[in-house]
């Protein structure tokens, strides 16, 4: 195998395992959740095709855990953030079965064009309508379907593995740049659920001025001390990415040779 051929099967296996690694991580600490009981804080982890608990170990409050679609401080995030008018946590493939709609969606009753709540006749129960924002279904979506986008980010990968034509360095690219493809998304998400606090229902800290949720370090949300940072499948792929460039190099060179 030639140089650039080594280097783009590397990246090809560390794009695979990336997808089933976290590649992020997100807790909220206050003095409501001490340490002994949650030694991470109240933690989420991120990985390419959805989010999940990130809480550990017995010492956590086992009364948190719950039988809808996520457990634990996913659970307890959303409903923290629901007291500031903040939409649900797009899930992506970590929804239960036994889930009748994702954990991410808000449902309003419908209206007559008084203002009243028309009832269902058979249920006597008011209609219910789906609002959910688009851009979250969008989000939940690429989640959901992530599967099927690296499946053709490792084509690509093979298809510069095979190929001779200096041309098709261009395959190299758009699979290497998959660290930037999720930091941009993550930044978009962020700002979008900081700068959206209208969710019915919540608002208990009235007055909360839309703000931009840290994307990485620390910073301060109302009581709540809050941390962002990489975890160790983000390093992965930005191994991807560096093996992807050297092997683009590297062809180079072998074509002009």
């Amino acid at each position: 195998m030639k140089r650039y051929q080594i280097f783009s099967a590397l990246a090809l296996v560390l794009l695979i395992l990336s997808y089933f690694m976290p590649i992020w991580w997100v807790a909220l600490q206050s003095h409501q959740y001490p340490e002994s009981m949650y030694p991470n804080g109240i933690r989420i982890e991120f990985k390419y095709n959805g989010v999940y608990n990130g809480c550990e170990g017995t010492s956590e409050r086992s009364e948190l855990a719950s039988n809808q679609a996520g457990a634990d401080c996913l659970v307890e995030m959303n409903a923290i953030n629901h007291f500031i008018g903040m939409y649900g946590i797009v899930q992506g493939r970590n929804v239960a079965a036994d889930v009748d709609y994702p954990p991410h969606q808000t449902f309003d009753t419908k209206k007559d064009a008084d203002g009243n709540e028309i009832v269902d006749a058979q249920t006597g129960q008011p209609v219910r309508v789906d609002v959910t924002p688009g851009f979250l279904n969008f989000l939940d979506g690429l989640m959901y379907y992530s599967p099927w986008l690296f499946v053709f980010l490792g084509l690509l990968i093979v298809g510069f593995i095979v190929t001779k034509r200096k041309v098709n360095a261009a395959l190299g690219i758009i699979p290497a740049l998959l660290p930037v493809y999720f930091l941009v998304m993550y930044i978009i998400g962020l700002y979008w659920y900081g700068h959206h606090l209208g969710l019915h229902g919540g608002g208990a800290f009235e007055g909360i001025k839309e703000f931009m949720p840290t994307v990485f370090g620390e910073g301060k949300v109302a009581q709540f001390t809050t941390m962002s940072y990489p975890y160790l499948g983000f390093f992965v792929t930005l191994l991807v990415f560096v093996f992807m460039i050297l092997a683009i190099i590297q062809k180079r060179k072998a074509i002009k040779s």
